[in-house]
């Protein structure tokens, strides 16, 4: 059946000729099988999805014209009274705020630096959000942001206190030369745009929408995870060809459920740090029904993400054996308002299985981020790009632990694969981790973090992370171990050493001594200089006959490395014990350009390029990774043919001569 939608009625039957006037009043009685159709306008609602379809009978919502149809947060505000300079007052009822009052509910959780000050509320100037001061003299009297990568409009600020006599918030917000009686002035007053407040809704797709503005609240992997879209602890979404921007937090999450005995139990209870409680809610996920039959199994797809405050979409344990291709994800956490280890373009933990595809992301301070549990996750055809902090004040910026990369994978056992990727921001990869296969990518950035970053903080302790490795292809957990390093394969790629702005060459050194990241900007595999070959770290067990043998590190030292068929260019090093490098003098250009018909690689690279690998790369080249003892395959067990052909990594994306 089909049922229709459209703002432009006050009330409806949800037929064609009598739509319903709200989304709401269609999710409310559609039923697997059914389509709801979504006519141009702007829905002020949460939408709630009552019931979920059936892998056979996808219950469908619809915009008629893509992109017309927006799901919006947000409420207008309008009777502002001017109190001079630009600055302007506004009050509004608390009955605005249907659920919480995003402007007395604090920005907080686990791993979120709680000397940030933010509400999860926000105040929007023709759909940009204005900047959170924490005082009314911070909007009469603005000053701009040394942290922002829009440092011009960060003087457009705002601030709200509560009127408890008259049950109101009262805004204050300078809008310089813009009178905010003319223009469209809103704010969030709704956690999410379209979300299930139930779990197990699942089999909905979401198609065409304009989704914007959600007072979401901070997501860890140890919390409910809230989004200004997600399928709630489901199976079997598919969010496509959505226009998603504006959360406070995160656009769309496919992440973990309520567990109301650890939820930012770091936070909270404090007794137990937040990696303990970490393992404590993946145990208790498997416990209570985190299978590959219930849960995962999502599709996002050609969707367009930006301008959210903590992540472009965000995931744990929620997000397994999801396919998220063909996307834009770009400026995400610019604001520099919010911070924690929790930020990126996309930031997943529990990607077992995740295949991300065809994706550009570009302008976030981190692009993508897998933490824990990266099994069997590829990363296949991205473009990154400028995903590094963009200005010299920012790089100098005294508060800066680090400055940004394409791709960080932490403390997980692997077998990830990273494959003909474009890779070109000033760091490439931040490898904290092992069990991980880098093949046929052109990589213009650093490899950061080379045996470091897989502690957990402690001042003198031994604190190691025991993170979990699961059953090939399933959730249920095979064991726990820490990192050793190590078991990497790095052929056929392509390495370039970009110019590297002097700020980073002098902050370089302050990273000497530093056990989060080393702050290298040398492209290469020079870092894994000192690490065996697979012959030198078999050769550590030969005579070792099991108990009573003479004692040995054998079991806690480094994996070994295996490289080979890499092509170097401006000076970029390979690897000291690498099979056959290529190392060119000529050539040596790349670059991502922004021109009017989009985003374009400029580069010589292909010019001095040999013919093709020395040797084709697939599942069995590969081997396992070491610990969950899995090898490189497709998510149905399916081998993978990384052939050897070194332009491939350029398919898909415009590229023209440097």
């Amino acid at each position: 059946m089909k049922y229709y939608v459209s703002a432009a009625t006050r009330q409806g039957v949800g037929t064609q000729e009598a739509p319903f006037p709200t989304i709401q009043q269609a999710a409310d009685v559609a039923m697997p099988g059914d389509e709801v159709i979504v006519l141009p306008g702007v829905y002020r609602e949460s939408v709630n999805p009552k019931h979920g379809g059936t892998e056979d009978a996808r219950i469908v919502y619809r915009s008629s014209v893509k992109g017309a149809a927006v799901i919006t947060g947000a409420e207008p505000v309008t009777g502002w009274e001017s109190l001079g300079g630009g600055a302007w007052k506004a009050s509004v009822p608390n009955s605005v705020f249907t659920d919480r009052n995003p402007f007395t509910t604090l920005v907080s959780g686990d791993w979120f630096i709680a000397a940030y000050i933010a509400h999860t509320g926000d105040v929007f100037l023709n759909g940009k959000s204005l900047y959170e001061v924490t005082s009314l003299e911070g909007v009469l009297h603005p000053v701009a942001s040394v942290t922002s990568w829009d440092p011009d409009f960060s003087v457009y600020t705002w601030y709200a206190e509560q009127d408890a006599e008259n049950d109101r918030t009262v805004l204050y917000a300078n809008f310089h030369a813009f009178d905010p009686n003319r223009e469209n002035v809103e704010i969030t007053a709704r956690k999410s745009c379209f979300y299930p407040e139930a779990e197990g809704v699942g089999y909905i797709t979401l198609s065409g929408f304009t989704v914007r503005q959600a007072a979401t609240q901070w997501a860890p992997p140890t919390a409910y995870q809230e989004g200004m879209i997600g399928p709630h602890w489901s199976r079997g979404w598919i969010i496509e060809d959505c226009d998603v921007s504006e959360s406070k937090c995160s656009g769309i999450s496919l992440g973990k459920y309520l567990q109301p005995n650890n939820d930012n139990k770091w936070l909270h209870w404090k007794y137990k740090d937040g990696t303990q409680t970490e393992r404590d809610a993946i145990c208790q996920a498997q416990r209570e029904g985190w299978t590959k039959e219930r849960i995962g199994g999502h599709i996002v797809r050609r969707c367009e993400i930006h301008d959210c405050g903590q992540t472009g979409i965000v995931g744990h344990l929620g997000g397994v054996f999801s396919l998220i291709e063909d996307n834009h994800i770009h400026h995400i956490n610019n604001k520099q308002n919010l911070a924690g280890a929790e930020i990126g373009g996309i930031k997943m933990h529990a990607a077992i299985d995740v295949v991300f595809r065809r994706n550009h992301i570009h302008h976030c301070t981190r692009g993508l981020w897998l933490d824990w549990q990266a099994q069997g996750t590829r990363l296949t055809g991205n473009f990154f790009h400028h995903n590094t902090l963009p200005h010299d004040h920012l790089l100098r910026h005294e508060a800066l632990g680090a400055y940004g990369e394409d791709i960080f994978i932490e403390v997980s056992h692997g077998p990830t694969l990273i494959d003909h990727n474009l890779l070109l921001s000033l760091r490439s990869l931040k490898l904290a981790t092992q069990g991980v296969a880098v093949v046929g990518n052109l990589i213009a950035g650093a490899f950061t973090t080379v045996g470091r970053g897989v502690g957990n903080g402690s001042l003198t302790m031994n604190s190691p992370r025991y993170t979990p490795y699961h059953v090939p292809h399933r959730t249920e957990i095979a064991g726990f171990m820490t990192i050793l390093h190590g078991d990497m394969r790095f052929y056929n790629n392509i390495f370039v050493q970009q110019p590297v702005p002097r700020v980073l060459r002098d902050f370089q050194p302050g990273f000497k001594d530093n056990v989060w990241d080393d702050g290298n900007v040398d492209v290469g595999l020079a870092p894994y200089e000192g690490y065996m070959t697979e012959a030198e770290w078999q050769a550590q067990f030969e005579g070792y006959c099991g108990m009573g043998s003479a004692a040995s590190d054998r079991y806690y030292i480094p994996l070994p490395v295996w490289a080979g068929g890499n092509v170097y260019f401006g000076g970029a090093t390979p690897w000291d014990k690498e099979i056959g490098p290529v190392v060119r003098e000529a050539g040596g250009k790349v670059a991502a350009v922004e021109t009017g018909d989009g985003w374009v690689v400029e580069t010589d690279v292909t010019d001095f390029l040999p013919e093709k690998a020395p040797r084709a790369i697939d599942t069995e080249a590969l081997g396992m990774a070491f610990e969950p003892e899995e090898k490189y395959e497709n998510p149905d067990g399916s081998p993978i043919d990384l052939g050897d052909d070194y332009r491939a990594c350029f398919t898909g994306w415009t590229v023209r001569k440097a």
